[in-house]
């Protein structure tokens, strides 16, 4: 299985990380990663950059010393309504943005029912979405069917991230993100293994998420790691017209 594209990846940029992007630029190209995704956080968290960012993405190269950029965001969730902090104008020159659910920006003491409708929301308001991210945040409990579900309806990629599984962040997600994964093997439903590298040393680490994969039979055709299966399923989408 070919694992040598990582779609979550942070840089200075998003205020709490320690590398720039050529940093993880000259990682990739060094250590086999032949996709980076740049997915700075959205602008509502603290020390994330301004919109206007995000849509002077256009200013990166699609291809740096042999690595195919992504041009992403990790967007917020902001509300049951499904409204993210990217406007639609900022998105145009994203590939793709990942949404998530972060502590600072979404109560925790929203209701599971709330948390899950403002998840189905998302993907039904947000074209560019193409990743729900770590899904298996214990604050952050959903109806993991329910969700699993619309992303196959969706043709949206699931994350399981490393980070997550490796209890570095979000500690208690293990049970999760494997019952998330079992779900996305029943359904069929498109997983995507990422790093959420916060310094460029961790970009293309999927060591736990390879693992849990391996333990419960993840068909090939659902990890969405490869670099030709990945191009092929955004151009599908109208994207990546330069590639």
């Amino acid at each position: 299985m070919n694992y040598s594209s990582d779609l979550h990846t942070h840089t200075i940029v998003s205020g709490h990380a320690y590398s720039t992007l050529l940093e993880n630029i000259d990682h990739c190209s060094k250590n086999g990663t032949k996709i980076l995704g740049t997915s700075e956080h959205g602008p509502n968290m603290p020390g994330a950059p301004h919109y206007w960012y995000f849509g002077n993405l256009k200013a990166v190269p699609r291809t740096i010393n042999d690595v195919i950029i992504f041009k992403g965001c990790e967007a917020n969730i902001l509300d049951v309504d499904g409204n993210l902090d990217i406007p639609n104008e900022s998105s145009t020159y994203l590939d793709y943005m990942i949404a998530s659910f972060h502590e600072p920006i979404f109560p925790m003491t929203s209701s599971k029912e709330e948390k899950t409708l403002a998840v189905l929301n998302v993907l039904d308001k947000n074209e560019k979405v193409e990743i729900l991210g770590h899904l298996g945040n214990p604050n952050y409990q959903l109806d993991y069917e329910a969700v699993v579900k619309k992303a196959k309806e969706k043709n949206i990629m699931i994350e399981i991230n490393n980070s997550s599984l490796m209890g570095s962040s979000r500690k208690g997600s293990d049970v999760n993100c494997e019952t998330i994964a079992r779900l996305c093997k029943e359904y069929g439903t498109k997983v995507i293994l990422t790093s959420d590298a916060h310094m460029n040393v961790a970009i293309g680490n999927f060591e736990k998420g390879i693992e849990l994969f391996e333990k419960i039979g993840m068909p090939e055709e659902l990890i969405m790691n490869d670099p030709d299966k990945l191009i092929a399923h955004l151009k599908s989408k109208g994207r990546l017209g330069d590639l």
